[in-house]
């Protein structure tokens, strides 16, 4: 007897779904991960939007394996797999839920339906029997996901600190060694093919928010959503603020970090300074690294490429064949995960970190007193005062301050009355220091 073969649904076929399309069409890469599922895999249809039609792509692939037409999709039969790479929270959202009630196994890169949507997507695929796999949506090729489910599901996870978005990794490098401003940095991603022509997802930060959010609910067994993490990116960072990090012994980096302490959970999303000797702040350009600390294996570094098409598809294809297994040894839902009661989301307000404060004043006596006043106001030490820059035209002087441990509300509410002093011109940057091994 014929041994059924396990049927793909692709959506999209952009530049992440076009390379899976490219693999799932290959007959060498096919027998491969056929001989890994245990059964053969076969395409069967591909959902695409009119604008993909255009793509050079569409003319190597058979023509009835197209279709505009999401019902045609849904409807074609033998599909047992439905692998979702379009992007975008609508109507990837709306095409997801469909295939799980649909009783189908679910493939999908998209970090922002799985950051917003996950909890209620996991629940339909677990009611329906089904698995949901999304190990691209937040580590790209680095294989995090599975990690979290399976290998470090005995520990209690401590700590993330993660550079999970390799454009601004690649901005952040670039203006760290070569002196290059931020837009010429953005302009070079851009160029490259590493940022978007909108890049706002990236340099403000969502990107990041989106993965963590993810990272953050698996590691710590509860609904982290986009809205309950602080959000902050890299667009305010200038050339004088990595001069003073490196004279001060720190890189700067743009870190994701979770952190779990007495029921509560921390998550964030801002540019940090870190010690200049932690392996963070040693990984450049467009890689990305995770570094998790759990209460059995102690600390855990994972470092690779996290983005683009090649190793966001060898993710992407991953799942296929897990998911491919499942079928074939009748699994449904084979992840279980259990979200713990009674924990709650800390308040960015009681963060407790050091501060670097750089700003502009004026160059008279006295002034660094009212600064100094109006820190000790909030119970905020100063731990070191520099004057580097002084305009003889304007009377000016730029001062940087490292702070002492202090609570991030009263930082807040020193920087609002700092601002009101005359003798402060302006506030250029403030940025938390992150003490990280």
């Amino acid at each position: 007897m014929k041994t059924r073969s396990i049927g793909i649904g692709l959506m999209g076929l952009g530049v992440v779904a076009g390379q899976v399309a490219r693999v799932l069409l290959n007959d060498n890469k096919m027998q491969i991960l056929s001989e890994a599922a245990g059964r053969p895999i076969v395409l069967r249809k591909i959902k695409v939007v009119e604008s993909d039609l255009s793509r050079p792509m569409v003319k190597e692939i058979d023509s009835q394996l197209i279709t505009v037409d999401e019902n045609e999709f849904f409807d074609t039969s033998e599909i047992d797999i439905v692998v979702e790479a379009i992007g975008g929270e609508y109507p990837p959202f709306k095409y997801l839920k469909r295939a799980l009630a649909a009783g189908k196994h679910v493939v999908t890169s998209n970090k922002e339906v799985i950051a917003k949507h996950g909890v209620e997507l996991w629940a339909l695929a677990k009611k329906n029997k089904v698995g949901l796999h999304y190990e691209a949506s937040a580590g790209g090729g680095i294989p995090l996901i599975v990690l979290l489910q399976q290998d470090l599901v005995a520990n209690q996870i401590q700590s993330i600190h993660a550079i999970i978005n390799g454009t601004t990794n690649y901005i952040i490098s670039r203006m760290a060694t070569e002196g290059v401003d931020f837009s010429n940095a953005l302009k070079t991603a851009q160029e490259l093919g590493y940022a978007e022509s909108n890049p706002r997802n990236d340099v403000d930060g969502i990107d990041a928010t989106y993965k963590l959010a993810i990272i953050a609910s698996l590691a710590f067994r509860c609904e982290v959503r986009p809205e309950d993490i602080y959000c902050e990116g890299i667009t305010k960072l200038s050339n004088r603020d990595f001069q003073y990090a490196r004279e001060l012994g720190f890189s700067v980096k743009l870190l994701a970090i979770g952190r779990q302490e007495k029921g509560s959970i921390g998550v964030r999303v801002h540019p940090v300074f870190i010690p200049e000797d932690a392996l963070l702040a040693k990984v450049d350009g467009v890689f990305n690294a995770i570094q998790v600390e759990g209460d059995l294996v102690g600390k855990l570094l994972f470092y690779g490429q996290g983005a683009g098409a090649l190793p966001t598809s060898s993710a992407v294809v991953s799942d296929i064949v897990s998911a491919a297994k499942d079928v074939v040894c009748g699994i449904g839902a084979s992840f279980n995960w259990k979200l713990e009661p009674g924990k709650t989301i800390r308040p960015m307000s009681e963060l407790e970190t050091r501060y670097y404060l750089r700003m502009e004043i004026a160059d008279k006596p006295g002034v660094l007193a009212q600064i100094s006043q109006e820190l000790g106001n909030n119970l905020i030490s100063i731990f070191s005062v520099i004057q580097k820059e002084a305009n003889i035209l304007t009377n000016t002087a730029e001062i940087v301050i490292m702070t002492h441990p202090a609570k991030e509300l009263s930082m807040q509410k020193a920087l609002f009355n700092l601002k009101r002093l005359p003798a402060v011109k302006q506030i250029n940057n403030f940025v938390r220091v992150e003490y990280i091994e």
